[in-house]
């Protein structure tokens, strides 16, 4: 049987309830789901009540923007607590950041002479976090751009004229609050950081220094030949090999949810080992960075 640990729902960029992606995944015959918005858990309470209707285990997850060197990165957490102090004083900072990000990149758009407010913006994300893909959809009903590849071509991508940088923590920071929430801290698609795979043997090494539980192997843009790679990584240095189809609904139609026709089916395995490297979290059996302790880049 399948699983599907990455997937978005309206609490973020997604276009599906909780509710919604769990019944999908009952009729897909998925036997673990994580819902994994980015920096937010507040759709998970009612993923996993939808889970026990249908019999389907989920797991706390979340997706969290950072940075490594050069490198921005996605940091899957799985198996936090939702409800962890600091994770949550963490989390409010970054969403703040956000935030902050959107009111920039509106005032550059309305610089460049596009009608836009920022109160039509949160009309789009009544529940969840509003970020680019928000802003591109915005575009798209006003017909600036045709789509949101177009948005993020023309405006939103970085280097273009409506662009900003927002707060994000460093790679090692982000994995040590993870830990310290009693969570594993897994690296999402790495193999879009390179499509070549030169840069991915390196900088995987410097984040297993940094406390890395695991890597996202089983990805719907991940070829047979760069997975392989993945697997010899993951096996060099012990992590866990994760997968997920980065689920978003209408805002990504092309990635369908794991299980379906053309897309991923990672094995359920992976919630058992999950399970198994969070308890060794818990227990302190590992030595982690701690809270507030950088780690060079």
């Amino acid at each position: 049987m399948c699983v599907d640990l990455h997937t978005h729902s309206i609490f973020s960029d997604g276009t599906a309830t909780p509710e919604e992606l769990v019944h999908m995944a009952a009729l897909l015959k998925l036997s673990g789901l994580s819902l994994t918005d980015h920096d937010t858990l507040e759709g998970y309470e009612r993923a996993a009540a939808a889970g026990r209707q249908h019999g389907i285990k989920i797991i706390p997850g979340l997706e969290i923007s950072c940075t490594h060197g050069d490198f921005s990165l996605h940091i899957l957490g799985y198996l936090v607590d939702p409800d962890h102090h600091l994770l949550r004083e963490k989390l409010l900072l970054i969403q703040n950041g956000r935030q902050q990000r959107n009111r920039k990149i509106v005032e550059r758009l309305v610089d460049l002479g596009i009608d836009i407010t920022g109160a039509e913006l949160k009309t789009l994300s009544s529940c969840g976090q509003t970020g680019r893909p928000h802003i591109a959809r915005l575009l798209m009903s006003k017909k600036i751009v045709p789509d949101i590849n177009s948005a993020f071509r023309r405006y939103l991508g970085k280097g273009k004229p409506a662009y900003a940088e927002r707060f994000s923590f460093t790679a090692a920071e982000t994995i040590a609050f993870i830990h310290q929430a009693g969570g594993v801290a897994v690296l999402a698609h790495p193999g879009k950081l390179d499509s070549s795979m030169r840069a991915q043997p390196r900088l995987i090494h410097e984040l297993v220094e940094r406390g890395l539980d695991g890597l996202e192997i089983y990805y719907p843009s991940h070829p047979r030949k760069m997975q392989k790679k993945l697997h010899r990584l993951a096996d060099q240095y012990d992590l866990l090999k994760t997968g997920g189809s980065d689920y978003h609904g209408g805002n990504r139609p092309n990635n369908g949810l794991a299980g379906g026709r053309k897309s991923v089916c990672p094995p359920d395995t992976i919630m058992e080992e999950l399970h198994t490297r969070g308890q060794n979290i818990r227990s302190n059996r590992f030595g982690y960075t701690k809270i507030g302790q950088t780690s060079p880049n």
